[in-house]
């Protein structure tokens, strides 16, 4: 069966409404735009996403908060996005925190199988309210449940026709996690070649744990905060 399909409308053809979805990405860098643009089209509504944050306001997961397509939010860092903070203040998205740290091992415990894990990092703060707290070798860990998705977006620097991806420098960031915690994982790539081009030492994602794979188009790969000499 082949992984590769024709473009990220194909790709996101059958995300429902309601479902859980695992996007890749930090801040504005190495996000999936093509599949994120295509699910604002698509128009799925009620969709907890679990991402390290929402974008901005007009771009990234912005937009599917601009369309009011996502009900929640797991995140790490959300400070630039001033919509997000509206909706939220008014009610209108639920918002689960998560430490940086404890948010990526989160999806990569999703990813492999584990169900829950123990962490020192939020004892003793509102993150660690209403979960099991257990001391091991005299300090005090509380328990993270693994996120997986019904589907995971990522992107890519280079994929070929089986899925095994390669990452560019720092747009790696939290997408080999999500890439392993989506039942169906969609992976976008800027260039696609055929099985075997690629460099099996230089593979950070497995072609395994990718379902559909196509070449995106038109990247923007807009920079969150410009700063510049006057």
């Amino acid at each position: 069966m082949s992984k590769v399909v024709a473009n990220a409308m194909e790709a996101c053809r059958d995300v429902k409404d309601g479902m859980t979805l695992v996007v890749g990405g930090f801040g504005l860098c190495g996000i999936p735009e093509n599949s994120i643009l295509a699910l604002r089209e698509l128009g799925p509504k009620n969709l907890t996403i679990a991402s390290n944050n929402a974008g901005v306001d007009d771009w990234g997961l912005g937009l599917l908060l601009q369309s009011r397509q996502i009900k929640k939010m797991i995140s790490s860092y959300v400070g630039e996005n001033a919509l997000f903070e509206k909706l939220f203040m008014s009610g209108e998205l639920e918002v689960e925190l998560a430490p940086q740290g404890t948010l990526a091992e989160r999806i990569r415990a999703g990813g492999a199988g584990i169900p829950a894990f123990f962490t020192p990092t939020g004892v003793g703060t509102k993150v660690a309210e209403g979960k099991e707290v257990r001391e091991f070798n005299g300090r005090q860990y509380v328990m993270e449940k693994g996120i997986m998705g019904d589907f995971a977006f990522v992107k890519a620097w280079k994929g070929d026709k089986f899925g095994n991806l390669i990452y560019r420098k720092t747009a790696r960031n939290f997408n080999p996690m999500c890439a392993t915690a989506g039942k169906i994982t969609v992976a976008e790539v800027e260039e696609l070649v055929e099985v075997g081009e690629l460099d099996p030492d230089q593979v950070h994602t497995p072609g395994v744990f990718v379902q559909r794979i196509f070449q995106g188009t038109n990247y923007q790969k807009r920079i969150e905060q410009r700063t510049v000499r006057k």
